[in-house]
């Protein structure tokens, strides 16, 4: 009956010790600094809860060389309960309905739009929903690769990157919907 699965066990053993034996992750990601710099950044101050918002960061290429994939890491998302029994204690500041297109990656919170030209600009939008009131920050940084060795800085060297701080009231905003053209208008306007 051993014999039997020695085969099996011969395949196995030879299928594991070749995991983790090719390439590394960031072998194709060159090295190197590549200045670009956010040159916009807009996501609403005051939200209600329950909202649905835009948040759109747009990074520019100012260097001279093509950046070989721009990233944009946000952080401030989510929060960690501190309720006792939790399986995953982080939960959702806000619901991201809508990310930006073709820029998924392994990542929880960084998006990739690939390569960037010198000179051309990228913006990264996000459809957020807000689940919970209070003043929140959100914190992002600008990447040149998923890796670390391809680095973005500014012009002085340091990390691009910035904050937005967002007041989430409890009620929704008083606003209605136009049936003459379908736009949300805020009570008063």
């Amino acid at each position: 009956m051993a014999a039997k699965w020695l085969p099996l066990v011969a395949i196995s053993t030879a299928l594991l010790a070749g995991c983790g034996s090719g390439p590394q992750q960031d072998a194709n990601e060159p090295s190197g600094d590549y200045e670009v710099q956010i040159s916009d950044a807009s996501f609403p101050r005051k939200q209600g809860l329950g909202e649905t918002s835009k948040l759109a960061i747009t990074v520019q290429n100012v260097g001279t060389q093509t950046v070989p994939n721009i990233t944009m890491t946000v952080d401030g998302l989510n929060y960690r309960s501190t309720e006792p029994g939790n399986a995953d204690p982080l939960r959702p500041l806000w619901i991201i309905n809508a990310q930006p297109l073709n820029g998924t990656t392994a990542y929880v919170n960084t998006w990739a739009l690939g390569s960037l030209d010198p000179g051309d600009e990228r913006t990264f939008i996000w459809s957020l929903s807000s689940t919970k009131a209070g003043d929140f920050t959100l914190d992002y940084r600008a990447g040149a690769g998923l890796n670390g060795k391809a680095r973005a800085v500014t012009a002085s060297g340091t990390v691009p990157a910035g904050s937005i701080s967002v007041n989430v009231t409890r009620r929704p905003r008083n606003a209605v919907v136009d049936p003459a053209t379908g736009e949300v208008v805020e009570s008063g306007q």
